[in-house]
């Protein structure tokens, strides 16, 4: 078997090269990364991509077909990646989430690629009050992350054959530790802020729901999926990727890291302004099609797992909100150094070496 890994070099990616190395241990796994994170290492024993057996430096909007020959699964995690990023770079977001990844499935299906997974997200069920949201509910994308995450849903849809099988996971947010740790996501600044400053400080009102999920049962997600076949779901499938257990509202989160942490207390902003992205979600149909992939992390053990690897970095940054652990900062940082223009392509373009197939 022979599997493409887009975006591998990002938070996620390391936990998915590890655990497809685990379950397909004679697969060839390539990686295909721009490459912007690639030094932002966080206790890592050893460099993620020494699990591949190639990793490729290269822009997903710009991807040689190439590449897809004679690979059978392709796992899509290339991604402008987050809302505060997708408000700074909106036509970027969409030229690389969206525009990028329909063009990447039709090479794919081009090439016979038999398995597309997609990274998308529960994000694009927006404002939705107190209401459980389902596959079938009506979408309220408010951001140019969520927006895009919806319509290349609907372009990989169109593209399905017998041959072709696409699944769009639809995750929650992203927690848990990382070989490339991120802590733009609001378990991970909780607790971050926790182990720095004594302190969990909630920048909203507290009330908005968030439906979580550990990385290592999104790279569990994506091991069921590659393997899906029609008869499970149909040639297209959409579905919800979490835990019914981990719909939480922030200000719950917060409590419990505070139970977790000795010493912590929480500080909320009441003045703040309503967070309008709140939404609980069912993950049923996820239970029922990949009932022996679900989710096995809790939410006490992920804070306890972020909070020792951070004890463990001797993190103590109080200002981590302007660190390169936070996305948008590191991509400000390459910027402000000349590194990559404002299309966030390289300035020296990267010289490309394709090895025999």
């Amino acid at each position: 078997m022979k599997i493409l890994i887009t975006g591998n070099m990002g938070y996620v990616g390391p936990r998915v090269v590890n655990r497809l190395r685990n379950s397909y241990p004679n697969a060839k796994l390539i990686g295909y990364d721009m490459g912007y994170f690639g030094t932002c290492l966080t206790n890592a024993s050893v460099l993620p991509e020494s699990k591949l057996d190639m990793q490729y430096y290269g822009d997903v909007r710009d991807m040689p077909p190439e590449l897809l020959y004679g690979v059978d699964a392709v796992v899509h995690l290339a991604a402008i990646s987050n809302d505060p990023m997708g408000l700074k770079y909106e036509e970027v977001t969409f030229n690389v989430n969206y525009r990028s990844s329909i063009k990447l499935a039709e090479m794919a299906k081009e090439a016979g690629v038999r398995s597309f997974i997609f990274a998308s997200s529960c994000s694009m069920y927006g404002e939705s009050g107190e209401d459980v949201k389902t596959e079938a509910s009506t979408l309220n994308p408010l951001t140019a992350y969520a927006r895009s995450k919806v319509l290349t849903e609907e372009g990989l849809s169109q593209l399905v054959d017998d041959g072709f099988t696409v699944t769009c996971l639809r995750f929650a947010t992203a927690c848990g530790m990382s070989e490339r740790l991120r802590l733009d996501l609001v378990l991970n600044d909780f607790v971050a802020s926790a182990v720095a400053t004594g302190t969990v400080q909630i920048l909203s009102d507290g009330s908005p729901w968030r439906p979580l999920i550990h990385v290592n049962d999104m790279a569990k997600a994506i091991d069921w999926a590659i393997d899906r076949w029609p008869e499970n779901g149909g040639a297209f499938l959409a579905v919800n990727a979490g835990s019914d257990t981990w719909n939480y509202r922030v200000i719950e989160l917060a409590g419990m890291v505070a139970d977790i942490i000795p010493g912590v207390t929480v500080s909320l902003n009441r003045e703040a302004a309503p967070d309008k992205r709140s939404y609980r979600v069912s993950f049923e149909r996820y239970k029922t099609l990949a009932p022996y992939y679900q989710p096995s992390y809790t939410l006490a053990s992920t804070i306890e797992e972020l909070a020792d690897n951070l004890r463990q970095m001797a993190f103590k940054d109080a200002h981590f909100r302007n660190s390169k652990l936070m996305r948008l900062q590191m991509l400000n940082y390459l910027q402000e150094t000349d590194e990559i223009n404002s299309e966030l392509e390289w300035q020296q373009k990267m010289q490309k070496v394709w090895a025999e197939s």
